[in-house]
């Protein structure tokens, strides 16, 4: 196995442009977790309002991404990935309590059907989010079927936010700066 060879930063500096994402980042999750921990209060309790808020906050960032383009392909990834984990979990949730095999077998499911759609680099996303949504229904047994619903409410405001807040952000950006933005 060949060695890989990391290039040695030295002196890293910071441009205006990664102050800016950073705000912006942070500005897109504050967001994102005030509108989900507050809209979902009126209908959950205080875990599962906390829980909604620190999901969609994943999925915010996880579409924040250097460019537009891109954090638009992010969300539109995101919420194939999320859909697949949704429609799994749904089904089985409302046939069946949660079990680690259960659990196990939706990860196989979702794996070869973003296979069979030829989206592989999603197959992480979908594993991930069948994780958290199975684990939170054996934490929450009464009701199980509803949190893929919840789940993806969270992760569609995440989505929406973030991509909302890049695109708004970078525009902002080159209007003050002036300077090209991605």
């Amino acid at each position: 196995m060949r060695d890989e060879v990391i290039p040695e930063v030295n002196n890293p500096k910071l441009s205006s442009w990664d102050v800016a994402y950073a705000l912006n980042m942070a500005i897109a999750c504050l967001i994102t977790y005030w509108i989900m921990t507050h809209a979902l209060s009126r209908f959950v309790d205080e875990p599962s309002d906390f829980l909604g808020g620190m999901w969609a906050v994943v999925a915010t960032v996880f579409v924040f991404r250097e460019t537009r383009l891109g954090s638009l392909s992010a969300g539109i990834a995101r919420l194939i990935a999320t859909c697949v984990s949704f429609a799994l979990c749904l089904l089985y949730l409302s046939l069946f309590p949660f079990t680690p095999v259960g659990m196990a077998a939706l990860i196989a499911i979702g794996t070869l059907v973003m296979a069979l759609l030829g989206r592989r680099e999603e197959i992480v996303t979908v594993g991930i989010t069948t994780a958290v949504v199975m684990v939170v229904a054996a934490m929450s047994p009464v009701d199980a079927w509803q949190q893929p619903l919840l789940r993806l409410a969270d992760t569609m405001v995440g989505i929406a936010v973030g991509v909302a807040c890049k695109w708004v952000g970078s525009f902002l950006f080159y209007q003050l700066f002036g300077e090209q933005t991605r």
